[in-house]
């Protein structure tokens, strides 16, 4: 089984900046380098032979064998981790958000997260001795400028009178990131990583992101996820939990190494939680989302998601269209397609600790 460690920010003079024996970071007493140690290259899946020189899908007529693999891995029955948990939670979630696909305007809590998360990225793109605060501080315009240029209609999230607000919100928590690790004595080997898996023979495809990957000298992996919603930590704890072992599962599976550390940080309450899983708690991982599949074939099936009425209902964006708050769900989509691949590709998040 796994252990789970929570660390508190006020202790990180004791504990070093967080320093783990897998090496991921360094003596806080030691200077600052002036690059970061180079991580450990990473495997990588084989890439199908392009065509040869010349010739392409549209001068020969035939799909190159990467086209084939990529419109394959579309077409699948696929599982995110927040779909997942979805179906977990409440099923009549899964079905508002994966089958009818009902849109969801996001939240101001969402798009700081956002935010945040794009600050965060852009930071690791620097040399080393620039990831400072002030630096970060400087970031956020640009990226906030980045996110409406890319969808325009975010800029009605966010009244004009609740932009300073806004934003001295967004410092805030990019504060608490800092005051939890220390970027310059980091090197992460990715950041905003797509990663995929079969399991169940094939039958079903994992997919996700994960905000950050580091990996040690020696091999060790650590998965990073940042959590920056401002809902109470302990009614989402499992959830996010959840969303860490989907991704331990998906690495092993395709790397065959268990990570070492499976790692939340909340940048709010500035508090680190380590888990540290093990093979066998993941193959029983794999053997939940196995049955959870199955489940959700049977509901899709008998076309019957039922809610589930808990603490996550306050957060809830589809409300009106559920029983339990006297709503009623949209009649089925007959003509529903199975879940394909979208891994979470929303721009924004959409769960109250995204």
């Amino acid at each position: 089984g796994g252990s789970v460690i929570g660390l508190n920010a006020t202790h990180r003079d004791r504990v070093g900046l967080f320093a783990y024996a897998v090496g991921m970071m360094v003596d806080p007493a030691a200077p600052v380098p002036a690059a970061p140690v180079p991580a450990a290259p990473m495997s990588a899946a084989p890439i199908p032979a392009a065509p040869p020189v010349g010739e392409s899908p549209s001068t020969t007529g035939r799909e190159s064998p990467a086209d084939i693999a990529l419109e394959d891995s579309r077409r699948r029955p696929s599982l995110s981790p927040s779909r997942a948990a979805d179906f977990k939670s409440c099923p009549l979630l899964y079905r508002l958000r994966s089958i009818d696909r009902i849109p969801e305007a996001p939240t101001a809590d969402q798009l700081r997260g956002t935010l945040v998360h794009a600050v965060l990225e852009r930071l690791f793109d620097l040399p080393a001795e620039q990831r400072t605060p002030p630096t970060a501080a400087e970031l956020v315009t640009p990226q906030w400028d980045a996110l409406l240029e890319e969808t325009p209609e975010l800029a009605t999230v966010i009244d004009e009178g609740e932009l300073d607000a806004f934003f001295e919100s967004t410092h805030a928590l990019l504060a608490g990131y800092f005051a939890m690790e220390d970027p310059r004595r980091l090197a992460p080997a990715e950041r905003e990583y797509l990663v995929s898996t079969e399991i169940d023979e094939g039958r079903l495809q994992l997919r996700g992101y994960i905000d950050r990957l580091d990996i040690a000298p020696d091999g060790a992996i650590r998965v990073v996820d940042y959590k920056t919603g401002g809902a109470p930590r302990e009614a989402f704890e499992a959830r996010a939990l959840f969303q860490l072992k989907f991704y331990a599962l998906v690495l092993w599976r395709t790397r065959g190494t268990v990570p070492a550390v499976l790692r939340l940080i909340y940048l709010k309450d500035t508090e680190v939680c380590d888990f540290a899983p093990g093979a066998e708690e993941l193959e029983r991982f794999e053997r939940t989302l196995i049955a959870l599949w199955a489940a959700i074939a049977k509901a899709r099936e008998a076309q019957d998601f039922r809610p589930t009425p808990s603490r996550l209902c306050a957060w809830c964006a589809h409300q009106a269209l559920c029983p339990a708050f006297g709503g009623t769900p949209p009649p089925f989509p007959v003509d529903a397609e199975p879940d394909m691949a979208t891994a979470d590709a929303s721009p924004i998040g959409v769960g109250p600790l995204d």
